[in-house]
């Protein structure tokens, strides 16, 4: 199964959206496997978003990271990244589809609740950039069975 990293951006946990996102996460039966709380230092910005260093709206974009801590989670399933992806919806909240995280908790391209790797490429680095191996815990859900079909998985 893949695994993908998710971030709860400064703007979930200062409008307190933490559990809803995680909830939404869990009720579609995604696996939370490594999950904390943490303050983005300048350095680690730089390096998550190096393909946006460089642009004139870099500094707001570190900004807005750093306005509270955030919570970086690993999750777990069949197809996570485009699960993931999908249930994130448009960058710009108010563009995104109603019925997902953005579509429904967000009107901000810059605010938008939640950070989601793009690829299953980018994931592994992304996930290696937020956790120790010993902060990952792969467990087994007795409850796969009802999340898969036999020949899913």
């Amino acid at each position: 199964m893949e695994k993908t990293l998710v971030i709860l951006k400064p703007s979930a946990i200062l409008r307190g959206f933490a559990g809803e996102v995680i909830r939404r996460f869990e009720q579609k039966g995604l696996m939370i496997i490594g999950m904390k709380m943490m303050t983005l230092s300048d350095e680690i910005l730089a390096e998550h978003y190096s393909h946006l260093v460089d642009k004139p709206f870099f500094p707001l974009l570190r900004r807005s990271m750093q306005l509270s801590p955030v919570v970086v989670m690993c999750v777990k399933g069949l197809e996570a990244v485009e699960v993931v992806r999908k249930m994130t919806g448009a960058t710009k909240g108010r563009k995104a589809d109603i019925g997902t995280i953005r579509g429904d908790l967000c009107m901000s391209g810059q605010h938008n609740i939640v950070h989601a790797s793009d690829s299953v490429e980018n994931a592994e680095i992304e996930i290696r950039r937020f956790f120790k191996p010993e902060e990952i815990f792969d467990y087994k859900s007795p409850l796969t069975f009802m999340l898969y079909a036999d020949d899913e998985i």
